[in-house]
């Protein structure tokens, strides 16, 4: 029997639980990056680690919503160009918890999204945006931090949105694009939380399940505001989001 009372403790525990289902949920299906308005939270309140195995199955399972609605808008070839890339940020950070303490993998986390940031805005002034974006290194670059920082901490939402930004895909394009990355990095992840980091465990598996209702109107409210809002509007809510969100994994 699942023994929640190693997770919650109290209501406010319960309620930052669904509020990130909620969260993921939005962001999977459009609202990208607004889960990293929780996932500081979960971090600071359930361990920067341990909250990534209470995370991750939230994130698999919203990630099949996601593609199932947008599964014939993805740009495949940015897919494809960052994967290998993320495979081996994977392995990075697994090396990298051996090293750090937890308390420090936030600031990581940070570090990785602001230089990410940086990149993006250096990449929109004009006469440098083509020459970079298309460099050989660029995508492996984001790549390598995408899954460096998914896997310390289910926080590449940010450096992903940096990315596909600087592509200037449609919004469409975006989130289709996004969906299929993360549902083959996401599913990729499990065996490493299974078996190396062991932080998924049939009590943060019930959690999630009675967190299920709440992922499902995420996904709904996110495709509705995908809908509604212009495609400029959006890229301008994506970038806001971002940097809002990196500043929380600093305090």
């Amino acid at each position: 029997m699942p023994d929640f009372s190693l997770w919650m403790h109290t209501p406010y525990d319960w309620t930052l639980l669904f509020v990130c289902a909620l969260l993921i949920g939005m962001s999977k299906t459009g609202i990208q990056g607004i889960t990293m308005l929780a996932i500081p939270l979960m971090a600071v309140n359930f361990g920067a680690k341990p909250s990534t195995g209470l995370i991750l199955p939230m994130l698999c399972f919203s990630d099949l919503i996601a593609v199932f609605y947008y599964r014939r808008t993805a740009e495949w070839k940015y897919v494809f160009k960052l994967l290998p890339a993320a495979i081996a940020g994977f392995f990075v950070a697994i090396a990298i918890d051996k090293l750090i303490p937890a308390d420090e993998f936030r600031r990581l986390m940070a570090i990785c999204i602001f230089s990410g940031l940086a990149v993006m805005f250096w990449t929109g002034k004009e006469g440098h945006g083509n020459k970079m974006v298309t460099a050989w290194w660029y995508a492996p670059l984001f790549g390598l931090m995408g899954g460096f920082t998914t896997m310390i901490g289910n926080a590449a939402g940010p450096v992903m949105s940096v990315y596909l930004l600087s592509m200037r895909l449609p919004k469409y394009s975006f989130v289709g694009t996004s969906a299929w990355f993360f549902l083959a990095v996401n599913y990729l992840k499990l065996p490493l939380q299974l078996f190396v980091w062991d932080n998924i465990t049939l009590t943060t598996v019930a959690l999630n399940a009675l967190a299920v209702p709440f992922m499902i109107i995420g996904a709904v409210a996110g495709i509705y505001f995908v809908k509604k809002i212009p495609e400029k509007s959006y890229r301008a809510f994506i970038i806001t989001v971002t940097i809002l969100s990196t500043l929380m994994l600093l305090f």
